[in-house]
């Protein structure tokens, strides 16, 4: 499998779309209020960078990083098509993350996900590559439907 990844402006249709399928995926699986996904405008927000994964011309996945503070950054929008999950592109796409956010001098990376069962293949994921369960960070409060992770760089 060899996988390219792109920092992408997402103004094509095929990102677009797989952000919407994203997206929709959060509403259905988590209350309004405990949907913490951004939006296009958000991923185009100049503290985050977005990336797409290819696989030669076919979108396979994304996922960005958002930095919190010169130190600190967040996983937010890891995503893989339906038709290519259980394939590794979600591991692919966070050792891609790591890789940046070493490179940008991070200490910590977090990230927030769903506490619901349909989130243990992310979870199980997370903690594989070193996260452990924190406290909520940057403005997210308690919530029974979130749970909140992180690493040391």
């Amino acid at each position: 499998m060899t996988l390219s990844f792109r920092v992408d402006d997402l103004t094509g249709a095929d990102v677009q779309g797989l952000l919407r399928r994203h997206l929709d995926m959060m509403a259905e699986q988590s209350p309004a209020e405990s949907c913490h996904a951004l939006d296009l405008s958000g991923l185009q927000a100049s503290d985050v960078t977005f990336w797409s994964i290819w696989e030669d011309q076919v979108l396979v996945g994304c996922g960005a990083l958002k930095e919190l503070d010169s130190r600190h950054g967040e996983i937010k929008s890891m995503h893989t098509s339906t038709a290519c999950r259980g394939r590794g592109i979600a591991a692919a796409m966070l050792e891609h993350i790591l890789e940046e956010a070493r490179g940008r001098g991070y200490c910590r990376l977090s990230l927030e996900t769903g506490s619901m069962d349909s989130f243990v293949p992310a979870r199980m994921l997370y903690s594989k590559y070193g996260f452990s369960e924190c406290v909520p960070f940057a403005d997210y409060g308690e919530d029974p439907h979130s749970i909140f992770m992180t690493r040391v760089l």
